[in-house]
């Protein structure tokens, strides 16, 4: 009997000999798949949003949850011993449905509250006593190396909507949630509150970021303390393909004044996400991150 494995091995064998067939040749691996979607745009078999999440299914397993994870300096999170007033300050100003609850250190996450289990505790007529350890879920936790293909895959099966990224000496070193890796594929998720949220930019380490292509340029000069200035465009994303001259793939890099930018993240439309490592002073270009085009 073949298993399901096989089953499925052969339904993606089939469909892309399909796809090769109807297009022109069966493509050996993934830019020359990629190549035949944006032939079938062309065509108009597919339309551009298609062709978008497409490449970013195609591009999901090429990541690693720490290229997308909110480290833990970012982290809004609550500590076990705190009171409830606090606790409810915390939600209400955040607004967010999941806070990781840390014990003594920060590193150390002793598990998840739930927004909703506060409900109980709103209304002024019942005094009910409140002990955070009891309202915990548990959290699930995985390493930073984790492919987010992967991630999503244990997401769907376990139905938890947030994990919490361990390092390798078992401290907590960020979060990731479902949101986070629907966007790698669907695009940007707004909501009501993320304009509150301030620069998408997070510090992956002491010379290392992970910053979303659409942050403005002035919220990327305030967080650096840069000067980096363009009167056609907004956006820090739009400085590094201006930079390059064309639209990049995954993995391109370019050094604008003392920083490094590598895509991370990119479609047949725009970037999404980069890398950003801050040179030494030594290494960066002389007069660059004054530049006004």
């Amino acid at each position: 009997m073949t298993s399901d494995r096989s089953s499925d091995g052969s339904r993606s064998r089939n469909w892309l000999e399909r796809i090769g067939q109807l297009l022109g040749g069966e493509p050996q691996d993934k830019e020359q798949l990629l190549e035949v979607l944006k032939d079938a745009k062309e065509r108009e078999l597919l339309d551009t949003d298609a062709l978008s999440m497409m490449e970013g299914v195609l591009q999901v397993s090429d990541l690693r949850v720490r290229d997308i994870m909110v480290p833990r300096a970012e982290m809004v999170y609550l500590k076990r011993d705190d009171p409830l007033e606090r606790i409810m300050e915390i939600a209400i100003k955040s607004a967010h449905s999941r806070f990781p609850v840390t014990g003594d250190d920060k590193g150390e996450v002793v598990g998840i509250l739930l927004a909703k289990d506060l409900l109980a505790f709103c209304r002024d007529h019942v005094r009910r006593p409140f002990n955070i350890r009891d309202l915990l879920r548990s959290a699930v936790f995985v390493p930073e190396s984790k492919r987010l293909n992967v991630l999503l895959k244990e997401f769907r099966a376990s139905r938890n909507h947030m994990a919490i990224v361990i390092d390798e000496y078992g401290s907590a070193a960020g979060l990731v949630t479902i949101e986070d890796v629907l966007e790698q594929i669907v695009g940007e998720i707004d909501d009501e509150h993320d304009y509150d949220e301030g620069p998408g930019i997070f510090r992956r380490g002491p010379d290392a970021f992970s910053a979303k292509a659409r942050t403005t340029i002035d919220d990327f000069n305030e967080y650096f303390g840069t000067d980096f200035y363009h009167d056609e465009l907004d956006t820090i994303g739009g400085l590094v393909v201006n930079a390059l001259g064309h639209l990049p793939k995954r993995g391109e890099s370019i050094q604008i004044g003392r920083f490094r930018f590598t895509v991370m993240r990119a479609d047949s439309r725009r970037v999404h996400l980069l890398s950003i490592e801050s040179l030494d002073s030594d290494q960066a270009v002389p007069g660059a991150e004054d530049e006004r085009a």
